[in-house]
């Protein structure tokens, strides 16, 4: 498969063009698992693929519990679904706490120390009392416990692999804690084979086509556990090699999005050929390190962007950075190109950078250059 369709299948299936979901958490859904440790720029991840087109629309439905934030997949946050958070943890949080188990040796706190901070959590936010991360802490730290810094982090990442805690409704811009058998209804277990399988295919599902790599690195699974995973997936998925490299895709779910986009009421060239102001760490630029939207020909390599930049994207082809500072008044958005943009293709990064003040619900101040 050439490059170019890879990434226009990706487009799709992410609903990045064509139909919307109808709701961010059906986008949730869709991805399995979100990158939100920047929860704005995840939040509009979620409003550009989705009717929930606003920040306030968004932050309702995180507000609700239909999904979500939490430490899952790697010793980062991200959305999830509630129906999906037990079975995920129980099957990929044991190798996410190997990893965290050397930050608490090196903080020299011991499991009788997890074990009461856990104890501390549950009786503090019983009863659907929601805290923030600075009352936790105050708690933790009157019963003798770290309460604050890298310590009390991992400790609240320890809570939440082991489901005991994840995210509650946002106060005012703060994050809170709830319990999770407040929140989150009880759930069926299943195996660890089931489990692998269902992730295999929910990954492949909703990012293909995507390698053995991008699963790996996206789950924090072994190359092993990938591969039986999709041994055990079957049929359900279709192989392509990309450069010699196999993906895998669901063609079911890729050949129903393609219809409803062609049966959609998009106006003409609203399909791949658009901009993407691709928000900080989305699914669509982050999962796939290898085979991922290519730099214009000829273009020189950009420099190295600070933490808050991301990928514009243009047809298909990476041709910038852009960051965005929200303010009272106005969104500005600081596009950086790579070489020269045609009036049309400047026109879709505009209506990319309109999105962007729906979401916030402010005009947007666009200033761009070249890097």
């Amino acid at each position: 498969m050439e490059l170019r369709t890879v990434l226009r299948h990706r487009l799709v299936t992410q609903r990045l063009t064509g139909p919307p979901l109808p709701t961010a958490a059906d986008t949730v859904r869709l991805l399995t698992c979100v990158q939100a440790q920047e929860r704005e720029h995840a939040c509009f991840s979620l409003a550009l693929r989705s009717r929930a087109t606003t920040l306030a629309d968004v932050r309702a439905e995180l507000d609700s519990g239909a999904f979500v934030r939490t430490h899952i997949l790697r010793p980062t946050w991200h959305f999830v679904a509630a129906e999906d958070l037990r079975w995920i943890l129980d099957l990929t949080s044991p190798r996410v706490e190997r990893v965290l188990a050397v930050q608490l040796r090196r903080s020299s706190l011991a499991e009788r120390d997890v074990g009461r901070a856990l104890e501390i959590l549950a009786e503090a936010l019983a009863g659907r009392n929601f805290l923030t991360r600075k009352e936790i802490g105050a708690r933790l730290a009157a019963a003798g416990l770290p309460g604050s810094g890298q310590e009390l982090g991992n400790l609240v990442m320890v809570a939440e692999l082991r489901g005991v805690v994840c995210s509650g409704p946002i106060r005012g811009v703060q994050h809170t804690y709830a319990l999770v058998d407040e929140v989150v209804p009880p759930t069926p277990a299943r195996s660890r084979e089931e489990a692998l399988a269902e992730l295999a295919r929910r990954f492949f599902g909703g990012h293909g086509p995507a390698s053995i790599k991008d699963f790996t690195r996206w789950s924090s699974l072994t190359v092993t556990d990938a591969r039986d995973a999709l041994a055990d997936v079957g049929d359900g998925l279709e192989r392509v090699d990309v450069d010699g490299v196999p993906h895998w895709y669901d063609p079911a779910l890729l050949s129903g999005q393609s219809s409803a986009r062609a049966d959609s009421t998009e106006p003409p060239g609203s399909g791949t050929r658009r901009a993407h102001l691709f928000p900080t760490y989305d699914e669509a630029v982050l999962t796939y390190p290898s085979v991922n939207f290519p730099l214009p020909p000829e273009s020189p390599a950009p420099a190295a962007p600070d933490q808050w930049s991301a990928a514009v994207v243009v047809d298909d082809v990476r041709v910038g950075t852009w960051k965005r500072t929200v303010g009272r008044t106005a969104v500005t958005v600081e596009s950086r190109y790579l070489g020269t943009l045609d009036d049309e293709q400047r026109g879709q990064v505009e209506a990319a950078a309109e999105r962007l003040g729906i979401f916030h619900g402010l005009p947007v101040r666009h200033v761009a250059g070249r890097s």
